[in-house]
């Protein structure tokens, strides 16, 4: 990379109005490996005035434009992929066979997505003698987190531009460097100029300046429920619409009838996976009273399974957390888990014993957990499960229910059926049933704190989009 110290604004790399500069670390290390331009308010409305310039006529743009013009950034992708995994190992520590097979390649797999979509999206439709018309809302304020980054990135810009909108990205500054990858890729691509802009720096700078600001028309955020909470805030007086993806605290429900040698451990190691570091991770795992002793123990087994180490060793299945904040959280909240009386199964506080630095927590199970517990309460981003036993299936989903999130749920039993109406009784945006494979045409989204609006898919355009009806459009 060249552009560790520029914006990319109206289609060139510009230097910051004021120049800032702020470190990376690698989470595997504690150490900095390189330094980022922080923006400014100004660096924000340079950005927002090149891309209000550039709508008129990128709104105005064709379908087959604009598939064009995602394709060609697909491809341009695809030739980045590996440099982009390898950038995340480092930024953010994940491994890196799973940065390269999960975190990148959810790249690929969302512009695979909106080029399907936009294919035979429908834009205008006949209702009666009115014409109903979906147009791109304007410019759009994309702010996106640090533990999925380039998930996140793609799965906004891809929408953005197959609704016909242009934008101003703010990536997470923890792990800033693989969307100065993405800018990259859509240069080489040949996005037109002030289409797509990217500002660098922290949220409570340029994110407010974003949200707050009269010429964006949407913000869509994507990060914990405290800072989307501030950026509705900013954004009210100038009524801009706002589709957030906030937190979560995720139930999954075992029934009694599961195979629970399997679900258990599918369980753990989803709960582990990405080091914890996931809105929708199952974090709270229900199980019957009468199964709870052997739960456990297979979760120990699982989770005392998970190698945690070098990121770039192919056996390595966790990474770092990642940055020392996160570290200080997950131990505060770990240490609150035992002194609350939860049983500690496996881990528990510090590292890992054979690792002496770095952000890596261990792999942590604790069971007997009450619904009251602060572990049970609180979204923790770490690798760390409360298994929580229920006495029957009305209390398993009360209990499940009984949170401020609702992002995603679980269920898991021998009968379909049976698992489809514990499924309708839950309340959140996705709900897994029996551990299925990810589905990119799926909305993805929460009730509750965890946020509104839907991202993926057909989802996402219909965000990015704003109604217009033509009355008497067809003659009567």
């Amino acid at each position: 990379m060249e552009h560790e110290q520029h914006h990319y604004v109206n289609g060139a790399w510009v230097a910051p109005l004021e120049p800032v500069l702020l470190d990376v670390i690698d989470p595997s290390t504690e150490e900095a490996f390189a330094q980022i331009a922080v923006g400014g308010s100004k660096d924000v409305d340079r950005a927002v005035a090149a891309a209000r310039a550039a709508f008129p006529a990128f709104a105005r743009t064709s379908r087959k434009q604009r598939l064009d013009l995602l394709r060609a950034i697909l491809s341009e992708y695809n030739k980045r992929r590996q440099d982009i995994a390898e950038t995340l190992c480092q930024e953010m520590g994940a491994p890196l066979k799973f940065a390269l097979k999960s975190q990148s390649a959810t790249g690929t797999g969302h512009l695979m997505r909106m080029i399907d979509v936009l294919e035979n999206y429908p834009f205008e439709e006949i209702q009666g003698t009115t014409l109903i018309a979906r147009e791109p809302i304007g410019v759009v304020g994309l702010i996106t987190p640090w533990n999925w980054p380039i998930n996140q990135i793609v799965c906004k810009v891809a929408p953005a531009i197959g609704a016909g909108c242009t934008m101003v990205l703010k990536p997470s500054e923890v792990a800033p460097l693989n969307a100065i990858i993405w800018s990259e890729v859509m240069h080489a691509a040949g996005v037109p100029a002030g289409v797509y802009n990217m500002v660098q720096g922290e949220g409570a700078v340029v994110g407010a300046a974003m949200s707050a600001h009269p010429d964006i028309d949407m913000m869509s955020f994507t990060g914990s429920t405290r800072a989307g909470i501030l950026v509705a805030q900013a954004a009210a007086p100038t009524v801009k619409r706002v589709s957030q993806e906030l937190g979560g605290k995720s139930a999954n429900i075992l029934l009694p009838d599961v195979d629970f040698q399997a679900a258990v451990t599918k369980g753990v190691v989803g709960m582990m996976n990405n080091s914890g570091q996931s809105c929708n991770a199952p974090t709270r795992m229900f199980v019957p009273f009468d199964r709870h002793d052997e739960v456990k123990a297979i979760a120990k087994a699982a989770a005392d399974g998970v190698v945690v180490g070098d990121v770039h060793d192919e056996r390595t299945n966790l990474g770092p957390v990642v940055s020392e904040v996160q570290f200080n959280k997950i131990q505060r909240l770990i240490q609150a888990g035992i002194d609350e009386g939860a049983e500690l199964v496996t881990g528990g506080p510090g590292r890992p014993e054979h690792l002496n630095r770095g952000y890596f927590v261990r792999p942590t199970v604790f069971a007997g957990v009450r619904n009251d517990m602060t572990i049970a309460r609180e979204e923790i981003f770490g690798p760390v499960l409360s298994i929580l036993p229920y006495a029957d299936e009305a209390e398993a989903v009360r209990l499940a229910n009984d949170t401020v999130y609702g992002l995603a749920a679980y269920v898991q039993s021998a009968d379909l059926a049976h698992a489809r109406r514990v499924a309708a009784e839950m309340r959140a945006g996705n709900v897994h049933v029996n551990y299925p494979a990810s589905d990119t045409a799926a909305p993805f989204g929460g009730y509750k704190q965890s946020g509104n609006g839907r991202e993926y898919g057909k989802w996402a355009l219909d965000e990015f989009t704003e109604i217009k009806a033509v009355i008497g459009y067809e003659a009567a």
